[in-house]
Parts: structure tokens; C-alpha cells; sequence
């Protein structure tokens, strides 16, 4: 029978991932690439030692170089580097800054380049304690212009990691005169677990209260960003370099933050507990989002009052622009004077570039120095794209708008445009399949905006679709004009869940469809949302900000709303769940700002040509993986085998501390056949189905199923029913909901499940219907059993069917057992209930110590020996006759009954020998029991056999 095939092998999802995380990797470091020289200027490297921290007798040596320009005193620039950078990534910006007339010192933070100490993620005691220590030197420094002792005339700036640390440096030190913050948090722990669905009425009310154009309202614990933040921790964890170890040991620190042996590499012992623990669930402690909350802007944010620039990319799903105006509403509400600007960049498009870069430094001329030029801040300016497929000039346009509307009492509020989608916005109907596999693919850490112009493909389209069964999808009608969106859109919906608590994730996209039917992803970005739990299946109000973006929808294309269950970037739970998905109120709110064009097109060139490199490497690895997976097929299926259900040969499996579980097995299972797995505790029966089921890999040995090898995750497997190791049902679903959620998950049509037959074999009645979690261990027992039933595979695997079960459920189930073998199919059973085996199995194979000790037919085993009872008219004269023919341990029932063992003799022979004997022979009849055969090849194969249990 044909055997579907999944999208991707295990070798190829491997492969798969070994080249996005290169190709993650390769973009974070090309965002800290140095740049080339700009200006002709002096340095002078310095080594600047730090209290480890304010209750430390340790100190830090940080790793320094000093820009001197032209013309001393000047002002100043303390310029930090981004996450898994040093104090070379940003030398390209510090010389730019220093032919502009600046000093600028540059530096590696603690824990990068060759400065020491461990990472804290900008602890306000450590990284910002450097900061203002820093500033201390430079007051010192005879190129430094100041504005009284101790006191220069210094601004801060930083993208991404520097970016924070510029800014809570800004928040704890007023001698700071100006401050510029590029691609950065506002709170780290919102960013990295955001959850942009809110329910409560507050909520909404502080929602709409805000007027700026990317605001966003924190539903609570979020979905970790699995992609961002291993490659996250990835770099801290690895950024120690050579010959460094002792410096920080020498500097006081102690040795176990210094080890980059550990997991932890150089990040701060609190830090790395919190964060690891975290990892695991894909859930935040309360103790995680302190502690990352403590260590951004938004800690200190409302105490800034230098003239602060915020630079954000709209091309960034690491750090969205939400972030940037988190921080501008704080920074203004205090009084201070902010400027936003968001360009066609960030961590998904090489990081910040040259002209963020000017603007960076057009901030400063305009601030910091006394410059005839310098009027004041700017006004909000902005980048905005059109679809791809569009053959527009200005497909990326800069924009200037008066100010950045809702920061000042005085300034407009952002303006929304409605969006009405179609009437089917109405409730669909979508799962999580077990181990959300397959998930959705809509961005790749440091890659995002190749895979936007990927989808828009026609190749492409297909790698970054939504997943069917996984989505629910709703339409605008055509546009009748266009609309440039700026900032975060609104929706409104209506979401009811089955699913376990705190497991109810959903990601939420907003699509720009062409006529053509070609869609876009602007940004690349994904709302993940985090429902609270809730009684029953009852349905909850949540209002999604989207991600924000600036983008053209051009006249005549659609907007397209998704709402999926999984995403390959988050932390998605495994557990399988379902989701019933409406908009509340059809609409969505769009917000835009009036501007006016500023500038021509600003598309780069490298990005374009770095675009279609990445294509071109993909494509290959993808043509290979399909190549050798066809090929790898072909050969993992033996053909002489495809009619035999399940033959298994020199089996064996030894864990790592040594214990050979299985040794050696080797037995064959042919259609039509009840085969009984039997063996005492620890004989390696429960391992040997595991590997069986792909659960686990042998060590050695080969496993094939209709002639075809099996492998975790094998194709072949989807012939085969299983129920091993315990039922696992979710708990507030009926049997019925799980029992379709089960086989909905394997995607195939709910008419091949024949669920009617399952449900029969079930047996519950109107319990069916009733929540599991009210269940008896009887009740999940079967119901187990009829999931293993469901598509009535060609081989079943039962695990200790009958546990559980009353006498009259166990003949029910033995004789749905062997019915079912009648048409054609296997069954293998592995039980403990002898009795049950013997009357239910026609071949047994029984397990020892990881070995095979003996196989055959039930009636086989049981004529091989044991005790023959003969009934005769003289008890006392057929023992004699009987010891003298060598028959001894004849055992007299009563006076007409006699037992015994009889081995290997012919039973024709014994009967003669008695009748010539002058006894009478009544009957004749062998009375041995297939407990009685397994106690005693148990016992001869070891008598002091070990009966732990199999290894797990």
C-alpha cells in the first residue's frame, strides 16, 4: 500500500537547521562588522580596571581604545558595541565620529573581546556601573572638552545591546549631555517573551489611551523567541576569547564566572539559572522577567532628561519598533526631549547602517556640539516600503512627518484607518498537532528580510506558507485606494480553546495579498499571544496588536489576517491542542501618519546580491537533502519483506552507563498472527517495543516493518496502531474530542479513521462523552486501545492491553484481538497475564535477560513437557509399569488417576506398555500450561535472574 511522506526527513530537518544556524550567525556577525576607516585620527588602546561591583573588593579590566580628532578638548562620545561584539565592531562609526571632531572612546563591554569580568545583560550594579566609571576616566583625559571638574561634555550612543546600555546609562548619570539608542529593548523580558493578546478591560482602556503609533500593551508571561534567543545566548555563551581566563581571576572575580567550560560561557551565574530554566518550559519565571526588566531602559527610562534620539528598524524581529516607543512615551512623559526614527533596517537586515549611522551623528552635531547648524531635534522620519512584486521607483521611500504623533500634549494623535474583512470572518476551526511538527515557518534569527523577499516567490511561497489545519485565515476585500501603514495594527478576536493550562499559544500575521495572489509578510513580523486559562471550552475576547511595520498596501491588493498554532521561531508547547478562531467585529485598525517624501529610493545594493547568494546556497542544500533522502529510501527497503508485517533481527540496545538492555533478539511476526512478547520483569520486552515504535534507537540490529527499516520518525509507521508505556489523553477533552483531535493531528481524512469501530471496541458507552480526567484507569485502558485501533492498522502493538480491565472487558478485548488478526492483520502483544496469552495468542516469543529463550506456536510450547495426566482402573500397578519403563516421579491422584512428566517419550509407546501390562487405560491427556512451560525455561535459563525492571 502506498506510505505518505513527510514534507522532510530527520537527516534533512537536521541538515536544515545546521544551515540556518550558520546562516544566523553569519548575519549577527555581519551586523558587527568593522567598518572601513573614515577619517585620518590618532588611537590609543587602554586597559581601564572597575570595581566588579559596589559591595566587590574584585575588580574588571575593561578593554579600551581612544579616538582623538584633530582639534582637542573636544566633545565626547562614549560609544558601546552590540551584543557579541567588542570594541573593533563599532570602529568604522567611531572614526566616522571622530573626523566630525569628536573623542570618542570605544570600548568592549565586560564578558566580550578582552576585557573580563562576566555578563550581566546591562546589570545597573556591573555593565552601567562601568558606564559612568568610564565617564570618570575620560574627565581625567586631556582631549575631553568639560563643563566643570569630573564633568565632560559627553553624549552615549549604541545599537542594540549598546543601544540599552546607553540608555540606562542616560537614566543614572546626569552628566550625560546627550544620548542616542539604535535597534534596542525597552524591556528585555517583554521582548524576548512578548504576548501582544490582551483581555482584561484595563488592558484594553490603557490600550486606547495611547495614541503613538506603534504602541502595545503587555498581556503577561509571553511565548519564549526560541530562534533569537538561543542565538542570544549562543553568543554570550561562546564569547570568551583565547588567553583571557586568567585575567579575570586575577582581577578578583571568582573562578566559576570565568570558566567558559560551563554552559553558562561567561554569563553571570543568576542570570543563566533563571534564563535556563526559562528555556526548558518556553515560559518565563517571575523571577526571569524581574530580573530582565531590572536590567532595561524601562527601569530607568523616566529619568532621562539629555536630548535622547531613538533609531528603530522596521525590519527587526528581535527588537520591533513597539520597543522604541515604549520608551519614547516614557522618556516624554517625564519632560524629556526624545526624537524617533525608524529606517529600512535591523536585526533581520544587517543591523544599522551608514545612514542611521549619520543620523546618529547629525543627532550629536545637532545637541552636543555648539555647531551653527545645530537646530534642535528632528522631526519623525521614517522608511516605508511597497510589496515586492510592485515595479515602483519609490518602493522604499523616506518619509517626514512634523513629529512622532501622541508624545507631546500638543501633538496630534496617531490616525487609524478601518479595514473591513468579508462576512466569512467567522469562527474556524484549528490545531497544534503533537510536538507542533510540523510548525510554520515566517522568520529565521538575523534572516528576516530574507524570507520576506523569499515568499514572495513562487518557490519561496511554498516554504513560508501557513501550514493547513494549523491556520485560520480571514480577507479584506480589495483595497479602492492605498494605505500606508505606520505602526502596530489592531484586531480584534474571539478565541475558544481545548487545551492543556497555560498552553494556549497562538501567532497572529497580517498579510499584503497582490491580485496575483502573491503574498507578503512586511517584516517578517508575528504576534505571539499567550491566552489565560479559562473553565471549559468557554470563548475569550482578546485584542492582538500586530506587529508594527511601515508599509504601503498598494490600490487593489487585500490584506490577509492569520491566526496560526505554531511557528518554528517560538517556543511552541508540544502538546497537541485545538483553538476555535473569530474576528469579533470584522474590522481592522490601521494607523498612519501623514508625511510628506524626503528622499529617493534608498534600496542597498549589497543586501540584494547577499539576497540571492543565501537563495543560491538554500537551493542547493534543499536539492541535496531531496536527492539523497530519495535515494537513502530506495535503499532502507528490503523487498523480499514488504508482505511480512514486523521481522526483527540481532537486535540489541546498550545505554550509556554500560546496561545491555537487549542482546541479540531475532524473531519474525507473519500476517494473521496474535504473537505474545513474554518475559519477566527486566527481560528487555518494554525496550525492544520502544525501538520498535522509533522511540528510541538501537545500538545494533536491524527493525523492519513491511520490508522497511525502521527509524524514528519513519514513514512506515504510519501502518502501525500502538499503545505503549500508559495512555497519555488530555485530561479536560471527552474521549471522543481526543480521539478525533489524535487523528485529526496525522492529517489525514477523518472518514479513513473508522471511528465508529474504534468507539465500539471502546465500550464506554455514554462515558464517551464525558471529560477523561473523570475516567477509571479501565476507561482510559480502552479507550487507548480503540486510538491504537483508529485506521485499523496493518500491525498493532499492544503494551499490556489489559490492565485495568474487569474479567468480562479482558474476553471482550481477547476476543476483538484475535477477530482482528482473522482479516489479515497482526497484532503483538506483550502481557504478563499468561492465562490471557494462552487463549488469546497463536505464537509466543519469550524474553529473557535482552534474549530470545525460546518461540513457536502456543501449542508448541506446551507439548514440549510438563505433566500427563492417566486415568486408569489400577493406580498403584500403572506406577510401577511406569517406573520400570523409566518414567519416574509418577505421582498417584486417586485410586483411578495418575500424573506424570512424560517429556520427550511417544505417548503411543506408554500407552502400550500399560495395556500389555494388563491396565486398563480410561483416558490420557496432557495437562501442562504455558505458565508452567515460561516459570521453567525462565528458571533454567537463570535461576538467580535479576528481575529489575527494563531500563527506561
Amino acid at each position: 500500500m502506498p506510505i505518505p511522506r513527510p514534507p522532510l526527513s530527520r537527516r534533512a530537518v537536521i541538515v536544515g537547521t545546521a544551515v540556518i544556524a550558520v546562516l544566523a550567525l553569519a548575519a549577527l556577525a555581519f551586523v558587527f562588522l568593522p567598518q572601513d576607516p573614515s577619517a585620518d585620527t590618532t588611537t590609543r588602546d587602554a586597559r581601564i580596571t572597575l570595581p566588579e561591583s559596589p559591595d566587590s573588593t574584585g575588580t574588571v579590566d575593561i578593554d579600551a581604545r581612544l579616538y582623538v580628532p584633530a582639534s582637542t578638548p573636544a566633545p565626547t562620545v562614549l560609544l558601546a558595541h552590540g551584543f557579541g561584539g567588542s570594541k573593533d565592531s563599532v570602529d568604522g562609526q567611531a572614526r566616522e565620529l571622530a573626523s566630525r571632531g569628536y573623542t570618542v572612546l570605544a570600548y568592549s563591554a565586560r564578558g566580550f573581546g578582552a576585557s573580563t569580568g562576566s555578563i550581566s545583560i546591562n546589570d545597573p550594579d556591573r555593565e552601567v556601573a562601568d558606564a559612568r566609571g568610564l565617564i570618570d576616566w575620560l574627565a581625567e583625559q586631556p582631549e575631553v572638552q568639560l563643563d566643570g571638574p569630573g564633568d565632560p561634555h559627553i553624549g552615549v550612543a549604541g545599537g542594540s545591546y549598546g543601544g540599552a546600555l546607553a540608555l540606562s546609562a542616560g537614566g543614572t548619570d546626569p552628566r550625560i549631555d546627550s544620548i542616542a539608542a539604535a535597534i534596542t529593548w525597552n524591556d528585555l523580558g517583554q521582548a524576548l517573551f512578548p504576548n501582544y493578546g490582551i483581555t482584561s478591560a484595563e488592558a484594553r482602556q490603557a490600550l486606547g489611551n495611547i495614541t503613538t503609533p506603534a504602541a502595545a500593551e503587555y498581556g503577561g508571561p509571553g511565548v519564549l523567541k526560541r530562534g533569537w534567543a538561543g542565538v542570544f545566548f549562543g553568543v554570550g555563551a561562546t564569547s570568551r576569547q583565547s588567553g583571557n581566563t586568567t585575567d579575570a581571576n586575577s582581577a578578583g572575580e571568582p573562578s566559576g564566572t570565568a570558566e567558559s567550560a560551563t554552559a553558562c560561557g561567561r554569563f553571570a551565574p543568576e542570570f543563566c539559572e533563571a534564563y535556563t530554566q526559562s528555556a526548558v518550559t518556553g515560559i518565563p519565571s517571575q523571577q526571569l522577567l524581574d530580573l530582565l526588566t531590572a536590567h532595561s531602559p524601562v527601569a530607568v527610562a523616566s529619568n532621562i532628561t539629555a536630548p535622547t534620539l531613538l533609531v528603530q528598524g522596521t525590519q527587526d524581529t528581535l527588537f520591533g519598533v513597539d520597543q522604541a516607543d515604549a520608551t519614547a512615551r516614557q522618556i516624554a512623559a517625564a519632560g524629556g526631549n526624545v526624537t524617533v526614527r525608524w529606517f529600512d533596517g535591523g536585526h533581520d537586515a544587517g543591523g544599522t547602517n551608514a545612514a542611521s549611522d549619520r543620523a546618529i551623528a547629525d543627532f550629536f552635531d545637532n545637541t552636543l556640539r555648539n555647531s551653527p547648524s545645530g537646530s534642535g531635534a528632528e522631526p519623525f522620519v521614517y522608511s516605508t516600503q511597497s510589496a515586492i512584486d510592485e515595479r515602483r521607483s519609490d518602493r522604499n521611500r523616506r518619509m517626514t512627518a512634523p513629529d512622532y504623533p501622541g508624545l507631546a500634549s500638543d501633538s496630534d494623535s496617531t490616525r487609524t484607518r478601518s479595514v473591513d474583512f468579508t462576512a466569512t470572518a467567522e469562527n474556524q476551526s484549528i490545531i497544534r498537532p503533537p510536538g507542533a511538527s510540523p510548525s510554520a515557518i515566517s522568520s529565521i534569527p538575523g534572516l528576516g528580510s530574507v524570507l520576506g523577499a523569499l515568499g514572495s516567490t513562487g518557490a519561496g511561497a511554498a516554504l513560508t506558507s501557513d501550514l493547513p489545519g494549523q491556520s485560520a485565515t480571514f480577507s479584506s476585500e480589495p483595497l479602492d485606494s492605498s494605505v500606508t501603514i505606520t505602526g502596530a495594527p489592531r484586531v480584534n478576536l474571539r478565541v475558544a480553546s481545548l487545551a492543556a493550562p497555560g498552553q494556549s499559544v497562538l501567532f497572529a500575521k497580517l498579510y499584503d495579498v497582490a491580485p496575483n495572489g502573491t503574498r507578503t509578510l512586511p517584516g517578517g513580523g508575528v504576534s505571539a499571544i499567550r491566552l489565560p486559562d479559562t473553565q471549559g471550552i468557554d470563548p475569550v475576547d482578546v485584542t492582538v496588536v500586530l506587529p508594527g511595520i511601515s508599509y504601503t498596501v498598494q490600490q487593489g491588493h487585500r490584506l490577509e489576517l492569520s491566526i496560526s498554532t505554531t511557528d518554528q521561531a517560538y517556543a511552541v508547547p508540544l502538546e497537541p491542542a485545538q483553538f476555535s478562531v473569530a474576528m469579533t467585529d470584522n474590522v481592522i485598525a490601521l494607523p498612519t501618519v501623514a508625511a510628506v517624501a524626503s528622499a529617493n529610493s534608498t534600496v542597498p545594493i549589497a543586501p540584494l546580491i547577499g539576497i540571492g547568494v543565501v537563495l543560491l546556497l538554500v537551493g542547493c542544500v534543499i536539492v541535496a537533502g531531496v536527492v539523497r533522502t530519495r535515494r537513502r529510501t530506495v535503499a532502507e527497503v528490503d523487498e523480499d519483506l514488504v508482505d511480512t508485517p514486523l521481522v526483527i533481527t540481532d537486535l540489541s540496545k546498550t545505554y550509556s552507563n554500560g546496561f545491555r538492555a537487549v542482546d541479540g533478539v531475532s524473531f519474525e511476526v507473519k500476517q494473521g498472527q496474535v504473537l505474545g512478547l513474554l518475559g519477566p520483569n527486566g527481560a528487555g520486552k518494554t525496550t525492544t517495543l520502544r525501538m520498535l515504535m522509533g522511540l528510541i534507537a538501537p545500538t545494533g540490529g536491524d527493525i523492519r516493518v513491511f520490508g522497511h527499516k525502521v527509524t524514528p520518525g519513519a514513514p512506515v509507521l504510519s501502518r502501525l496502531g500502538s499503545f505503549v508505556e500508559g495512555s497519555g489523553f488530555l485530561p479536560h477533552l471527552t474521549g471522543t474530542q481526543n480521539l478525533r483531535l489524535y487523528w485529526e493531528a496525522t492529517g489525514r481524512p477523518i472518514e479513513d479513521a473508522h471511528l465508529d469501530e474504534a468507539l465500539e471496541i471502546a465500550d464506554l458507552g455514554t462515558a464517551i462523552e464525558r471529560k477523561v480526567k473523570s475516567y477509571s484507569q479501565g476507561m482510559r485502558q480502552r479507550l487507548a486501545i480503540a486510538q491504537a485501533m483508529l485506521g485499523l492498522p496493518d500491525l498493532m502493538v499492544l503494551d499490556e492491553p489489559t490492565n485495568g480491565l474487569d474479567p468480562p472487558q479482558i474476553r471482550t478485548m481477547r476476543d476483538v484481538l484475535i477477530n482482528y488478526a482473522k482479516t489479515g492483520r497482526t497484532v503483538l502483544v506483550s502481557s504478563h497475564l499468561l492465562a490471557e496469552v494462552e487463549q488469546t495468542c497463536t505464537h509466543v516469543v519469550v524474553m529473557n535477560r535482552g534474549s530470545v529463550i525460546s518461540s513457536g506456536t502456543v501449542r508448541e510450547l506446551t507439548a514440549a513437557g510438563g505433566q500427563t495426566e492417566i486415568r486408569v482402573d489400577d493406580a498403584t500397578r500403572t506406577r510401577s509399569v511406569l517406573e520400570a519403563a523409566g518414567h519416574d516421579g509418577a505421582v498417584i491422584v486417586d485410586d483411578g488417576t495418575v500424573t506424570v512428566d512424560l517429556t520427550d517419550a511417544d505417548s503411543a509407546a506408554v500407552i502400550t506398555e500399560l495395556v500389555t501390562a494388563g491396565v486398563s487405560v480410561r483416558g490420557f491427556s496432557q495437562s501442562t500450561r504455558l505458565e508452567d512451560v515460561f516459570l521453567d525455561l525462565v528458571h533454567r535459563d537463570n535461576p538467580g535472574s535479576d528481575t529489575s525492571k527494563d531500563q527506561q
